[in-house]
């Protein structure tokens, strides 16, 4: 859970320092502009909300690892990525879109820091603990987060230990692990198809290569 507060806390930062042009660059996130990327990261705080006062009383379903499902890359045509960008256009004014995730922002993270633990959650259909889907959430945090930067190489990235936190989960999810030479960053950035690998890293992957992306959902 401190990992989730630190890893959520340090992408609020991040957004918060952008100047007003940067919200016009383009993010990691095939098709969307970094404002629209912030938009998401609000609609992701309001489901954290949301998920953290829906209680369950039947047992976990899932866990950190498994909560995340492998899917097709998206190809644009989804009625919820289109509506993202709509609503991020709609803000007009980065300032206003810096407030909104400000403030509903720090109400997941407070909720986070209250929540028990051990205590079950109902989300997508599926039953968590709450210690789990918050350390579910360091991944979607921590990919954000290089989606942030991808064209902005002056702003801070994620935290190490959610790179490192986020690499393993990712290898637990393709059942192998990434080439030690890779860093936590690159594993990430390859393995989820943020970045196409160099002939060289081809070879290191192996067999792993063919498995790849593995596009989370």
């Amino acid at each position: 859970m401190d990992l989730f507060s630190h890893s959520w806390t340090t992408l609020r930062a991040a957004v918060a320092e952008l100047p007003d042009k940067d919200f016009e660059q383009p993010s990691g996130c095939a098709g969307w502009l970094v404002r629209d990327l912030v938009c998401h990261l609000i609609i992701d705080a309001q489901d954290v909300l949301i998920t953290l006062v829906t209680p369950a009383e039947t047992e976990p379903t899932r866990n950190a690892v498994t909560y995340w499902d492998l899917v097709e890359a998206p190809t644009g045509d989804d009625p919820l990525d289109a509506l993202t960008v709509r609503l991020a256009a709609a803000y007009e004014d980065p300032r206003l879109l810096k407030f909104h995730l400000d403030d509903v922002g720090s109400a997941a993270g407070r909720a986070a820091g209250l929540a028990d633990p051990e205590v079950r959650v109902s989300t997508r259909d599926q039953v968590l603990t709450v210690g789990d889907y918050l350390s579910a959430y360091v991944m979607e945090w921590t990919l954000h987060h290089l989606d942030l930067i991808a064209r902005l190489p002056d702003v801070a990235g994620p935290p190490a230990e959610g790179l490192s936190r986020s690499r393993a989960m990712l290898e637990e999810i393709a059942r192998t692990a990434f080439p030690t030479s890779f860093s936590d960053e690159d594993a990430l950035l390859i393995g989820t198809g943020r970045r196409v690998p160099s002939d060289a890293e081809k070879a290191e992957l192996g067999e792993l290569a063919a498995k790849l992306p593995l596009v989370l959902g």
